[in-house]
């Protein structure tokens, strides 16, 4: 038993460094990354939609893996526009009236990896959600940016240090 015992021990602390319980899969030597803020390039900007996709991925990237959170050059570099913020009718009722519309939010991000570079990509990522035609925008927009936000960062991080 306590052979088991110390073969575990060994076994966890020779996986610590380049393996996380979320997925990640981190080279050893990376121990830095910057996520530089996302300017908004949309035709329509929502004021605050910057700074929350922004904030959200650095406290993901700070939640979920060893790295640590700096400004300026790093391990690991996030950069990235929000190129689209639009609302449009997604679905019709029986009298051809709009019942559903669409939020829809499109990033841009360049990810470079200077512990290997063949990891570094630039991918543009989009998300949307459905709601009630009737709701007035403004009483469901942050409620959905929120959540929207939420899946661009988790496509993000997937992309950059999670290898499924």
């Amino acid at each position: 038993m306590t052979l088991l015992l110390a073969f575990a021990a060994l076994l966890w602390c020779g996986c610590k460094g380049g393996y996380s319980f979320t997925g990640a899969s981190i080279p050893p030597n990376a121990k830095t990354i910057s996520v530089s803020t996302f300017p908004n390039y949309a035709t329509t900007v929502n004021p605050q939609l910057s700074q929350k996709l922004t904030d959200d991925l650095r406290n993901l990237f700070s939640s979920q893996t060893s790295l640590n959170v700096v400004n300026g050059n790093a391990d690991l570099e996030v950069s990235g526009e929000i190129t689209s913020y639009v609302t449009r009718a997604a679905a019709l009722s029986a009298n051809d009236e709009v019942s559903m519309n669409r939020l829809t939010i499109t990033i841009k991000v360049k990810f470079v990896n200077n512990c290997d570079p063949d990891a570094n990509f630039e991918q543009s990522f989009s998300r949307y959600r459905d709601y009630n035609a009737q709701l007035n925008f403004s009483s469901v927009e942050n409620t959905l940016m929120g959540e929207i936000v939420s899946e661009l960062c988790d496509d993000v991080f997937n992309k950059s240090v999670v290898n499924w």
